[in-house]
């Protein structure tokens, strides 16, 4: 069979041409198929824009953060020097005035004399020192006859002692101060070991 030379039947059972329907359709696919990848494209892109423009925005909060941040940590460090200046210049001004009241003890006692003149003057000194402490919140701990406590003594001796109860503390060689509840300084003190016992084998006390 002679194959038929020219146009060729389209599927839509007419002669191929400008009005070919089936060409026509064919071109109205691929003109959406463009049109929605077109679309696409666009959508990405506006889509590609926004991240831009959200990590730009990202980026400059974290850059004023970090500023902000340095800023803080400069008036931070700022007003620690000034409070411990404050401190120091608090602290001072409290040793001024003992010194004033060893001054005052001193002059008291210069070119004295008797023993009572010297006397008088250490008590002036101790007891404004003893003021100051107290002004601080600081108080000695109360630790003769009572018994050994680690949070609150420091042992630096243990002697024989039959008339006192076993680890109580027998001499204080230094007070202990606190604060309020927290030792600042334990008190060095001697604790007694009784070595008599009594009756069922205990220890006396």
């Amino acid at each position: 069979m002679e194959k038929q030379k020219g146009n060729s039947v389209c599927d839509c059972n007419d002669i191929p041409g400008d009005d070919c329907a089936c060409k026509e359709g064919q071109k109205d696919v691929l003109d959406t198929a463009r049109k929605e990848k077109m679309d696409e494209l666009e959508i990405l892109g506006q889509a590609l824009v926004e991240e831009k423009k959200k990590t730009s925005e990202l980026s400059d909060q974290l850059l004023r953060l970090k500023a902000e941040f340095e800023n803080f940590r400069k008036r931070n460090e700022k007003e620690k020097q000034t409070l411990i200046a404050w401190g120091k210049e608090d602290i001072l001004l409290k040793q001024l005035d003992l010194l004033f009241v060893i001054e005052q003890a001193c002059k008291s006692v210069d070119g004295a004399s008797d023993l009572e003149s010297i006397k008088t003057g250490l008590k002036l000194i101790l007891s404004e020192f003893q003021r100051m402490l107290k002004a601080e919140g600081v108080k000695a701990i109360d630790a003769l006859g009572k018994q050994f406590d680690l949070n609150l003594h420091d042992a630096v001796e243990q002697v024989e002692d039959n008339k006192a109860k076993d680890g109580s503390i027998v001499e204080v060689l230094q007070d202990g101060y606190k604060i309020g509840e927290k030792v600042i300084k334990h008190a060095r003190v001697k604790v007694a070991k009784n070595n008599k016992k009594i009756e069922g084998g205990k220890d006396n006390g």
